[in-house]
């Protein structure tokens, strides 16, 4: 077969095969750790630094798992769990299980739509809410209509890049104003104590690090980014398993550089929301949103440090919205197909398909924002529907695991240790979701 290939084995080589990590570090960056992060770091302060740590070097092993799964079998995240055993009405329960995480995440995206609108209104410009959602979601639906994966890869890293690093910056910049982050503060964050109320730590586990989305959106740009095509088909021959094991071993580094990425922001963004907005007792709540946030580098940078947040937050969550639309689009594609209301039997019309679903799912996002409004609540709901449905996504990787992967391609026993912990986690996350709720 013309697209077998053999995996690098050298760091350039490798580092060149890198690119699904840094898509969805690009998604994580903007819901999860700039509104969700900061508003821990502002509510509870230091206290669950490491709380915030913890989550996002845990999930990691079960981005890997649902990665290899899918170069393995070739199989999208959507077939993958509709093969998962259990009730059907149509689709496997566990779709339909997802189809409700899907929906609650168009309140997610639709609130970051807000939080760009007040970002751009911070700036001075005087636009409508209507005209500025029509703006947002409608040049991110024309983009997706004429880009590919390599599009959106250079997008998505270039976006996110600039706004880390000046958020890093302004961490340390800290040190020469009356917010500096001192070696007691990290003492206090790293000592494993507890809040009152454990909601909004739980409904930031659910987003911060690699949140339920991006478990289910990493698979697809692996596919995208064409590892399972390398690998071919499972003909039980020596080359394929050194195929298998070699691109199996790029998707590892893959998703382990996209943790150190996505880790570093968590972090720095908790850190500022616990120093600058806890100590200044600045209240983030949905009038007030990107108000409220400008503190973390106006008190930095000043006036520069202002402007440096208009155009930061605007491009993160400019790339949330962008990355987001165009995983959902994948998924709407498939959900489709799964339910037999479009044949997606050729790469040409399945592209299509995606395209269509890039320029409808903006347009929901933008009905939503201008109906609901209020940002934070938005972004708090596709938060808690991710959490419910983290544990379910840790028993189908466990699944996939060890009744669908081959002897010769399962890792060894400490990984296994870790993914039953990290997939633990999962399920109490869930089971707390769920006694709050009801």
């Amino acid at each position: 077969m013309p697209h077998l290939k053999d995996a690098p084995t050298d760091f350039v080589g490798i580092l060149k095969q890198l690119g699904p990590g840094l898509i969805i570090s690009a998604s994580i960056v903007g819901s999860g750790e700039l509104i969700v992060t900061t508003k821990l770091g502002a509510d509870v302060g230091f206290t669950l630094l490491w709380f915030i740590i913890f989550g996002c070097l845990i999930k990691v092993f079960l981005q890997v798992e649902l990665g290899r799964y899918a170069i393995l079998s070739g199989k999208t995240m959507l077939q993958a769990i509709d093969g998962v055993p259990g009730p059907r009405l149509l689709v496997s329960w566990l779709v339909w299980v997802w189809i409700c995480m899907f929906v609650a995440t168009f309140f997610q995206v639709s609130g970051m739509v807000g939080g760009i609108a007040q970002a751009v209104s911070l700036s001075g410009l005087q636009f409508s809410n209507t005209t500025l959602a029509l703006a947002i979601t409608g040049s991110c639906a024309l983009l997706l209509f004429i880009g590919r994966y390599t599009f959106v890869e250079r997008f998505s890293t270039v976006m996110v890049a600039g706004f880390t690093l000046f958020t890093i910056l302004a961490v340390l910049s800290l040190y020469w104003t009356d917010y500096g982050v001192s070696a007691a503060d990290l003492a206090e964050g790293m000592s494993f104590g507890l809040t009152d109320d454990f909601t909004i730590a739980f409904a930031a586990f659910g987003v911060i690090g690699v949140g339920a989305s991006e478990l289910i959106y990493y698979p697809y740009w692996c596919l995208e980014k064409g590892y399972a095509r390398f690998v071919g088909r499972d003909d039980q021959s020596d080359a394929w398993q050194k195929r298998a094991k070699g691109w199996v071993r790029v998707l590892q580094w893959d998703a382990f550089a996209s943790m150190v990425i996505y880790t570093g922001a968590t972090i720095a963004f908790y850190l500022l929301g616990a120093a600058v907005l806890h100590g200044k007792s600045v209240e983030v709540s949905n009038d007030n949103l990107m108000a409220s946030l400008s503190h973390l580098y106006s008190e930095s940078f000043g006036v520069v440090g202002l402007w440096i947040f208009i155009f930061g937050a605007i491009a993160v969550l400019y790339s949330t919205v962008f990355i987001a639309t165009a995983s959902n689009g994948r998924l709407a594609a498939d959900l489709l197909q799964l339910f037999g209301l479009a044949k997606t039997a050729s790469e040409e019309r399945r592209g299509q398909l995606i395209r269509y679903s890039c320029v409808a799912l903006p347009v929901i996002y933008c009905v939503f924002y201008l109906t609901l409004g209020r940002p934070v609540t938005l972004v708090t709901i596709g938060a808690v529907a991710q959490a419910l449905m983290l544990p379910f996504l840790g028993y189908a990787a466990l699944y996939f695991l060890y009744r669908r992967t081959a002897e010769a391609m399962k890792p060894g026993k400490v990984w296994f240790a870790f993914l039953w912990i990290s997939s633990m986690l999962m399920g109490a996350v869930g089971i707390y979701q769920l006694t709050r709720m009801f």
